[in-house]
């Protein structure tokens, strides 16, 4: 079984290091050393380029034709090698990446120069002998330079390329934990900022729980059920007149008589809607209920309102019943205390301060809840963006340690 070594950010940085002062750091000066060499030659070769563009131009101005023409190829040839030397410029800064780059430049410098030299210095001889020499001689050592470096970049600094990168990876993984514990650190002030607002609105919320559950405000609910009970089985008691009152009214609308009334109208309209508030209305007795069910006989019995037989019995008797045996009474009675009853405790001035208190502690919880979901949306925000950091922090992390087993051929773990 292969042996894992753990390490933290910190410890494996620390390790990395020990391991780059033994093979990185004298790579790096070496390729210090050569870079200097390299940009010594390509010195001495442009004061070698300049040379040959100087006399190639006192030739010119000459007008020797023997000369005149190899002059101009020399001069122009010159000053192509010195715009080729000034494209190469040494990397400041030193990495396997760079140094490379410019190995590679300078590889394709030489490849140029050396078709330049064989396809026009034959053609320049016999002149310029002791100029072409001078170049040629400090050529071959710059190119020499040139090749000392590339082998040395392409065999040797090459082995630290994955050290080298490990190392900036490393200190990329250090920057993103250190943002990660940056990004926990305000989760955890945002959490802070919160609860007290959750606590708040917990608190405001049973504050209203117990006003509505309480006092004024549950009796008043209370007593609505009961209005509300007491209307359904009002509703239930006439809904055998339901058919015979519309019946009425669109009589009554066309003109078809029946001696019913415009307040006779409105009084069907209630009864019909809302049975507890007619009662409550209504004079004990209900004179004016009694009233239009007498009217209702008298269309039954010469059935103006075109009811079925059944319909027709059910409402005669539901009349009879009403008229004779006064059987709203006790509910009319009953609708009368419960909407004194409840007309009090609207008008109360306990009830008053209760409303007053519940729309404050709303309007508290509401504004309350707008800056809880502000802070939730930021939080979500932070919770997304330290999970997109954790997913690279992860990849980072297998992406050193196998960097490190294909480096040092060491299988290790960052927790």
């Amino acid at each position: 079984m292969t042996d894992i070594t753990q390490f933290t950010t910190t410890t494996l940085k620390e390790w990395i290091e020990q391991k780059a002062d033994t093979s990185l750091i004298p790579v790096q000066e070496q390729t210090k050393k050569l870079l200097n060499e390299t940009n010594q030659a390509i010195t001495v070769l442009r004061e070698v380029c300049e040379s040959l563009l100087e006399n190639s131009n006192k030739e010119i101005e000459k007008r020797n034709m023997k000369v005149y023409n190899r002059a101009r190829a020399l001069n122009k040839l010159s000053q192509i090698f010195i715009d080729r030397l000034d494209k190469l410029s040494i990397p400041e800064q030193i990495t396997y990446d760079t140094v490379n780059k410019y190995s590679i430049e300078a590889q394709k410098t030489i490849i140029v120069t050396e078709i330049d030299i064989k396809n026009w210095f034959p053609k320049i001889s016999p002149f310029f002998i002791m100029d072409r020499r001078k170049f040629l001689t400090v050529y071959d050592k710059t190119k020499q330079t040139f090749t000392t470096l590339h082998e040395f970049t392409t065999k040797e600094y090459v082995k630290t390329k994955t050290l080298q990168e490990t190392i900036h990876l490393i200190n990329d993984l250090k920057n993103l934990e250190n943002k990660a514990t940056n990004i926990q650190t305000e989760i955890q002030n945002i959490q802070n900022e919160r609860t007290p607002i959750e606590e708040k609105i917990t608190n405001l919320e049973q504050k209203t729980a117990e006003l509505k559950t309480a006092g004024p405000i549950d009796q008043l609910n209370l007593i609505t059920n009961e209005i509300e009970t007491l209307n359904n089985d009002l509703k239930n008691n006439l809904r055998h007149l339901q058919k015979p009152f519309i019946k009425m009214q669109a009589l009554a609308t066309s003109g078809g008589g029946g001696g019913i009334t415009p307040d006779d109208l409105r009084v069907i309209n209630i009864y019909l809607d809302n049975p507890v508030e007619a009662l409550t209305i209504e004079e004990t007795g209900y004179p004016t209920l009694k009233k239009i069910l007498e009217k209702l006989q008298t269309m039954l019995k010469e059935d103006k309102l075109k009811l079925k037989p059944d319909k027709a019995r059910k409402s005669e008797q539901t009349a009879t019943e009403l008229l004779t045996k006064n059987t709203l009474n006790e509910p009319q009675e009953k609708s009368k205390t419960l909407t004194t009853k409840r007309q009090q405790l609207l008008t109360s001035t306990h009830m008053d301060e209760i409303k007053q208190n519940l729309n404050l502690y709303e309007e508290q919880i509401e504004q309350l809840k707008a800056r809880k979901t502000s802070i939730e949306a930021h939080e979500n925000i932070k919770k997304r963006e330290l999970q997109e950091l954790q997913t690279d922090i992860n990849n980072r992390k297998r992406n050193i340690e196998r960097n490190i087993t294909e480096a040092f051929t060491k299988t290790i773990q960052i927790t």
